[in-house]
């Protein structure tokens, strides 16, 4: 299983980190040691001050393909889901500025929630999604699908000219405003369409 991240997909996203807005997709890996185990606490790393809460729409792949067309790729998926892209903004920044690679402060072990599964056949359209993070019971990012600037099918066919997809390969489509710094005890739970698919305690 590989995780798939598109960045910089949500305009107000660019904005608050004052990112320059993308011609095409932003494409990164995370390993599959990445996953923080089910019912288990994210602990802060000893190696970042600034780790950011990065809630996100999450696509589960069922099938091989490459080169997919944008108008078969809603066959390549039957299941949405919601989870965190933990990330190390310090060490991302010093990443950024040096022009050098985001594993490391994207990748560590933890750095990516996934949430519970749920059939695409629940939703009317995967386009018009709503989900939501909190923290602490207060809502620290809200968004909706519709606000992306590549959409679902749209980011399975320009990611699948580069990767074969597999079966069981997880998407993650990009973040929306809010994102934010954890501490110690926090609470987070993550909701798609007022269904809450995951919660995480740091420590």
């Amino acid at each position: 299983m590989k995780i798939i991240c598109i960045g910089r997909n949500y305009a107000a996203h660019i904005a608050e980190l004052q990112n320059e807005r993308p011609e095409e997709p932003v494409i990164f890996i995370k390993p599959d040691s990445s996953v923080l185990p089910k019912q288990q606490d994210f602990y802060i790393p000893d190696f970042s001050n600034d780790i950011h809460y990065e809630v996100e729409v999450l696509v589960k792949i069922k099938k091989v393909g490459k080169h997919i067309s944008e108008e078969f790729a809603s066959t390549y998926y039957d299941e949405i889901g919601l989870g965190i892209d933990f990330t190390a903004r310090d060490l991302q920044s010093k990443l950024k500025e040096k022009g050098l690679p985001w594993e490391k402060a994207k990748g560590f072990d933890g750095a990516a929630v996934i949430g519970d599964w749920l059939p695409k056949t629940l939703f009317e359209d995967v386009n018009d999604l709503n989900f939501k993070l909190l923290k602490n019971s207060e809502i620290v990012q809200q968004g909706n699908t519709n606000l992306m600037l590549w959409k679902i099918d749209e980011i399975i066919a320009y990611v699948s000219t580069f990767f074969m997809l597999k079966k069981g390969d997880i998407v993650f489509t990009g973040t929306p405003a809010g994102v934010g710094k954890v501490s110690a005890n926090d609470y987070l739970s993550g909701h798609l369409e007022n269904k809450e698919l995951f919660t995480v305690k740091i420590k």
